[in-house]
């Protein structure tokens, strides 16, 4: 037990920075990646449907789907980084207190959510902006989401406060075996159980279930510093409010995007179910680019967390320098790749010409979005690693809030086209606000005393 929290230790402290983003960050990319090509394998099997109203009730359900990544973030963004800032201060006694008190959070948090949404499915759909034929689909796919709301949520938790500790390997495991059971049960519960899109929805959520598992069993007899069992379960005001001070950023992160999908669904609707399907062919296709991303800067913020509580500024200088180079250099490469081939890969999806032409463009559009969003991402990801509320709040609404008034515009003056390029334009101005907030906070930042980076301060409240 002590050879393990050393090693996993050793990454967040002493190794070489390469090696330890490396640690960090490519079992995160290689779990993104593996549930990319589940998304992408998912919309596959679902366009053998030949089905757009089936492929359109998918992208449809993204809001509520990203609600409950939302509440999961909650408190894997809030305890993850949380856990890390104890570890570079030595208390463990805390991080068990904590990380007991964020699961059973998380967990309680599914269960409220599955009894709030069960009896208002309808207001639901039609706040989603599903009609007609799309909207029985929508509502099948769902219902089997609300129902799995507790896993899906702790899924989510677990597998960044895994992480937090170091063990990113550990934290891959879990997120590969929920991809590989979707990937199983998607074409027996599609089609050999005729379920079509409700087959997608429960095999999703049956993979989040074995995750969990997989993370309780990891945390109970292997973790060498985190806890679930009930006894640990101490909540105090400073666990909750170090947990909701960063998670807050996440949910509203997530909440904003989710007001910007509805947004972007009902626009999309009107201009017909072929554009609202080639978003979510589209979209798929763009997380190749986007979930690598997501896997280097989401990947390090345990590393960032730690060397800022333990007040390493060397350290934590070459961590954020290393990890923006790698950031920039892999996300352009894979988006002009991409790029280039996007009408082939579209065709991989859609034999609807509608769907794979005006795909063609809101790829290029997302492709050319997601080196801004990379780094806005980052900027989220580094305050959220300091414990700085204020700054993942501003940065948080910034990507979220921009779409808003820039959709409405852009489809005004632009009609389709403003639409698509509507999501380019709103991650362009999130991340100038990112470079805007770190130029003007790095300095208090980086010049903070050892004492006021310590995990809770009661100022705050």
């Amino acid at each position: 037990m002590e050879n393990t929290k050393k090693d996993s230790i050793y990454y967040l402290e002493k190794a070489p920075v390469p090696k330890a983003i490396a640690h960090m960050a490519i079992p995160m990319i290689l779990g993104m990646v593996v549930n990319m090509i589940y998304n992408i394998t998912d919309a596959y099997f679902i366009g053998r449907l030949e089905s757009t109203s089936m492929l359109a009730s998918v992208t449809l359900a993204l809001p509520f789907t990203t609600i409950l990544m939302a509440i999961g973030e909650i408190f894997g963004t809030g305890g993850s980084t949380y856990i890390s800032r104890l570890l570079g201060e030595k208390n463990i006694e805390g991080i068990k207190k904590a990380s007991s008190v964020n699961f059973y959070l998380s967990l309680l948090s599914g269960i409220v959510f599955m009894l709030i949404c069960l009896p208002v499915l309808s207001p639901v759909l039609n706040v989603l902006g599903a009609t007609g034929e799309t909207l029985f689909h929508t509502k099948d796919y769902i219902l089997a989401f609300a129902i799995g709301s507790p896993f899906v949520t702790v899924n989510f938790t677990l597998a960044q406060t895994v992480r937090s500790e170091g063990a990113s390997t550990e934290s891959m495991i879990g997120m590969i075996i929920s991809v590989i059971v979707n990937i199983i049960l998607d074409p027996i519960f599609i089609f050999l159980f005729h379920m079509d899109v409700m087959g997608a929805a429960v095999a999703t959520v049956i993979g989040n279930a074995c995750a969990v598992a997989y993370y309780i069993y990891y945390l109970k007899m292997k973790s060498p510093v985190q806890s679930v069992s009930v006894i640990d379960f101490k909540p105090t005001i400073e666990i909750i409010f170090s947990i909701f001070k960063i998670g807050m950023s996440a949910f509203l992160l997530s909440s904003f995007l989710i007001v910007s999908s509805l947004m972007f669904n009902n626009y999309a609707v009107l201009y017909g179910d072929y554009v609202v399907a080639a978003f979510g062919v589209a979209n798929r296709v763009c997380q190749i680019s986007d979930f690598i991303g997501m896997g280097i800067y989401m990947g390090v913020i345990p590393l960032i967390a730690f060397s800022y509580a333990s007040n390493n500024t060397e350290r934590l200088n070459k961590v954020l320098k290393t990890t923006v180079l790698y950031l920039i250099s892999i996300i352009l490469v894979i988006a002009a790749v991409l790029f280039v081939f996007r009408t082939q890969v579209l065709e991989m999806f859609s034999t609807d010409e509608d769907v794979i032409t005006v795909g063609a463009t809101i790829l290029a559009a997302l492709l050319f979005s997601t080196l801004f969003a990379g780094i806005s991402g980052f900027f989220t990801s580094m305050y959220q690693a300091f414990g700085k509320g204020v700054q993942s709040n501003i940065m948080s609404a910034a990507r979220g809030v921009a779409l808003i008034p820039i959709i409405i515009i852009g489809n005004n003056l632009f009609q389709l086209n403003g639409v698509i390029w509507s999501m380019t334009a709103s991650e362009i101005v999130a991340c100038i606000v990112g470079v805007i907030l770190w130029i003007s906070s790095k300095k208090k930042i980086m010049n903070t005393p050892l004492k006021e980076r310590m995990t809770f301060n009661p100022d705050e409240i």
